[in-house]
């Protein structure tokens, strides 16, 4: 069956006016990733936190029952704490917040990723995590006075192997 020329008109102007949306959409509307006026801020990192419950050590009897691939000493709760995290920009609580562990069994890390437009110029940070089941207070804390510039990305990490976090 062949097209009649109408029906090639018709195609030829549906393909032009999607073309035109098309370019249009590629260069409008303007996006601004960050106002080029502020400093970013992101804290970005993934820990696990302790466990629920204390391990406690299997008794001979207890391991020679178990397979031998599943003998471990150790008899500890699958399930983690969830994270307490608190930063502070110049004595105002920027971020506090739980963060709870990954998993089905609720037994993976707990893992960040926040963003926080500030302005640039010179500002006292002051970052907390509990991973612990400790009632009040923190685990980890690091304060720093730091100096940002306009469009500066600044991460905050954390690394309980290199003492808790890093100021990048």
């Amino acid at each position: 069956m062949r097209a009649s020329p109408l029906q090639l008109l018709g195609q030829v102007i549906a393909y032009a006016m999607f073309a035109v949306v098309i370019g249009h959409f590629t260069s409008s509307p303007a996006y601004t990733h960050l106002n080029p006026g502020l400093a970013l801020i992101k804290l970005s990192f993934s820990h696990a936190g302790q466990h629920k419950g204390d391990c406690r050590q299997r008794t001979p009897e207890e391991l020679a029952k178990l397979a031998p691939n599943m003998r471990r000493p150790l008899d500890c709760p699958r399930g983690r704490l969830p994270l307490q995290v608190e930063l502070v920009l110049d004595g105002e609580p920027l971020y506090r917040g739980e963060l709870p562990p990954s998993g089905l069994a609720g037994d993976g890390a707990s893992m960040a990723y926040r963003k926080f437009p500030v302005a640039p110029g010179r500002h006292h940070l002051v970052a907390r995590l509990r991973d612990s089941d400790r009632p009040t207070g923190y685990d980890y804390e690091k304060e720093a006075e730091i100096t940002l510039i306009p469009r500066q990305n600044f991460v905050i990490d954390f690394r309980p192997a290199l003492g808790g976090f890093l100021f990048l």
